[in-house]
C-alpha cells in the first residue's frame, strides 16, 4: 500500500448512469414490506446482523454472511449488504428501526455476493457505494456466473440480482465522516480476494474484517493465501478493540480472533509443500493437507478441497 491517503471517484454523470442503468436492466423495487433484520449492538452506534453458517439456498435467501451499520451524528454507513436483494431490504429496514439518519454509504469488503448483492436495495437512498479499486472488474467478470447461482440455489429469477457498480472507489487508504464519528478504510493487497476492504470506526475501536477473517466457518481462498497471510500479519497491528469478522461471532478479541485463521491458512500451505517436495499430486495433497482442521470448521469438506487445490497451484513454482 501506498502512503499516501487516495481515492478515486467517478464523476457524478458516471455514477448516475451506472446506478440507473442497474436499474433499468435489473429494477430496484422495494418489496411492500420486509421483516427488518434482527441486529445488535456490539459497541454504541455499531450494529451487526449475524449471518447462518449455511450456502444459500431457497431457505435462508442468501442470509450467510454478516452485515451491519454504523450510526453517526449526522448520518449512516452501511457495512455490506447482504446476499440477496431482500436481505439488503430487510437490513434497511432495521436500520430504520434504530435511526432516520440518513443512509449517506454503502461499503462493500468485497466483491463477493453473500456480502454484495443487497446493494441495490439502498439506491433510493443515492448513498456513495464505496469499494476496493478492483471491485468492480471482479464482480462484473463474475455476475452472469453469481445470478446462475443465484437463480439455482434460492430458485428466484436471476434478474433479481442488480449489479450497483461503485461510485467511491479506495486505492490506498480513505476517511468517511458520518458526523462526529470517522470510519477509517483500508484498501489491502490480493490476500482473501483481490480487492478486500477494511472498516475500522475510530471511536469505537471497531474493525469491520469482512472476509479477511473467518471465525467457525471453513474460509475460501479465492485470492492468495501467502498474501492473506501476510494481511492478517499486518492487520494484527490495527488498534482494535473487537473484529466483526465476515462469517462468524460478531465482536471476538482481536487479533486473538484470527488464531485458528492463521493456523489453518499455515497447515494448508504446510501442507502442500510437504506434497510437492515429495512430487505428489493435487488429488493427494486434497486428500491429505490439514485434513485433521475438519473438527474445527463448517462446511470444510466444501471448502477445504477448493483451498488445497488453489495453494497447490499458487505454490507450484514457488
Amino acid at each position: 500500500m501506498a502512503a499516501a491517503a487516495t481515492f478515486l471517484r467517478p464523476s457524478p454523470r458516471a455514477a448516475l448512469a451506472g446506478a440507473w442503468l442497474s436499474v433499468w436492466l435489473f429494477g430496484a423495487a422495494a418489496p411492500a414490506t420486509a421483516d427488518p433484520l434482527p441486529v445488535f449492538e456490539v459497541a454504541p452506534g455499531v450494529f451487526v446482523h449475524a449471518g447462518r453458517h449455511e450456502e444459500t439456498d431457497a431457505t435462508n435467501g442468501g442470509d450467510i454472511a454478516n452485515c451491519g451499520f454504523v450510526v453517526g451524528d449526522g448520518a449512516v454507513a452501511v457495512i455490506d449488504s447482504g446476499g440477496s436483494p431482500t436481505i439488503g431490504h430487510r437490513l434497511r429496514e432495521a436500520i430504520r428501526a434504530h435511526t432516520d439518519r440518513p443512509i449517506r454509504y454503502v461499503v462493500n469488503t468485497h466483491m463477493h455476493p453473500d456480502h454484495a448483492l443487497g446493494n441495490a436495495a439502498f439506491l433510493s437512498d443515492r448513498p456513495d457505494f464505496v469499494a476496493h479499486v478492483r471491485f468492480q472488474a471482479a464482480l462484473a467478470a463474475r455476475m452472469d456466473h453469481y445470478r446462475q447461482a443465484f437463480d439455482s440455489a434460492v430458485g428466484a429469477p436471476a434478474a433479481e440480482v442488480r449489479l450497483v457498480p461503485p461510485t467511491l472507489v479506495v486505492t490506498d487508504r480513505l476517511e468517511l465522516d458520518l458526523g462526529g464519528r470517522v470510519l477509517d478504510l483500508v484498501a489491502w493487497p490480493v490476500a482473501h480476494t483481490d480487492n478486500d476492504l477494511t472498516v475500522l470506526d475510530r471511536q469505537t475501536k471497531t474493525l469491520w474484517a469482512g472476509d479477511l477473517l473467518f471465525m467457525e466457518r471453513a474460509p475460501a481462498i479465492d485470492g492468495s493465501v501467502l498474501g492473506w497471510l501476510r494481511t492478517l500479519d499486518a492487520l494484527a497491528a490495527t488498534p482494535a478493540a473487537r473484529v466483526v469478522p465476515g462469517h462468524g461471532p460478531p465482536s471476538a478479541p482481536w487479533p486473538d480472533a484470527a488464531t485458528d485463521l492463521r493456523r489453518y491458512l499455515s497447515r494448508v500451505v504446510e501442507g502442500v509443500r510437504k506434497v510437492q517436495a515429495a512430487h505428489g499430486t493435487i488429488q493427494q495433497a486434497v486428500d491429505t493437507v490439514a485434513a485433521d482442521e475438519a473438527p474445527r470448521w463448517r462446511l470444510f469438506d466444501s471448502y477445504n478441497p477448493r483451498n488445497v487445490t488453489a495453494t497447490f497451484a499458487e505454490l507450484e513454482w514457488e
